[in-house]
């Protein structure tokens, strides 16, 4: 089963003119199981508009969006917060970490909000999960004691505690030097590795050649969409290393 499948997605707006801007143009993806894809494109290209669509934070004016087979545009408020705890993982350039909040309590937050009562040991899960992206040993530092790679492992953790089908993730690297480029790209790689399906909004080359498949938006409509043959981030990373 696809982890997303959309099929003739628009998306509408008023402006303040009264005119009606088509921020989604009829658009059509299916994203498999497993795969890493990178949504490119240009300021008002509609990718910022299609990623607040998967990740159920907005609706779609006309169209169907599939995520795991569930037909998202039936669901209601409650329904779809339930979903985007459970099914979705987020991680944004800005990070968006509680900053008087641990490492730990971070990763713990989405925990809090679950309803259906899955996670009996949230303390340990999030110290797993710390601990898989690396960070196993900075679990009571508080953001401001982390280098900006380090914050965004710690939001990439918080992302994946809760065991989502998709990973959404914002301009992960856009406040990051390249070094750190590297090392976090080199974390989306391996996840990628387990089998956990990525879509990574970029506006960078070098990011999109980390993924396995790009895709690229202009006036809301998919115009380019193909298999890439990825870079190694870890490989580069070694690279830049020994040559520094």
């Amino acid at each position: 089963m696809a982890v997303v499948e959309i099929h003739g997605l628009t998306r509408e707006f008023q402006s303040g003119g009264g005119e009606v801007v088509r921020a989604l143009d009829g658009v059509d993806l299916v994203v498999e199981p497993g795969e890493m894809v990178a949504i490119m494109g240009t300021s008002g290209s509609g990718k910022s508009t299609l990623l607040n669509i998967l990740g159920c934070l907005d609706r779609p004016s006309s169209g169907t969006y599939r995520l795991s087979g569930v037909a998202v545009e039936t669901l209601d408020e409650n329904a779809l917060a339930d979903l985007r705890n459970q099914r979705l993982g987020f991680v944004f350039q800005g990070f968006n970490l509680l900053h008087r909040t641990s490492a730990l309590e971070n990763v713990m937050l989405p925990m809090l909000y679950d309803r259906q009562g899955r996670f009996k040991d949230p303390e340990a899960l999030a110290r797993a999960v710390l601990t898989r992206v690396g960070l196993g040993n900075r679990l009571d530092h508080t953001p401001n004691e982390l280098s900006g790679g380090q914050q965004q492992r710690v939001a990439v953790a918080r992302a994946l505690v809760t065991g989502p089908d998709l990973l959404l993730a914002d301009e992960p690297t856009g406040n990051l030097d390249s070094h750190t480029t590297l090392d976090v790209m080199a974390l989306f790689q391996a996840l990628h590795d387990e089998g956990m399906t990525q879509l990574i909004v970029t506006h960078e080359d070098e990011v999109a050649s980390y993924c396995t498949r790009a895709i690229v938006l202009r006036d809301g409509r998919i115009v380019q969409d193909q298999a890439i043959t990825p870079r190694s981030a870890a490989d580069d990373l070694a690279h830049k290393a020994s040559a520094s």
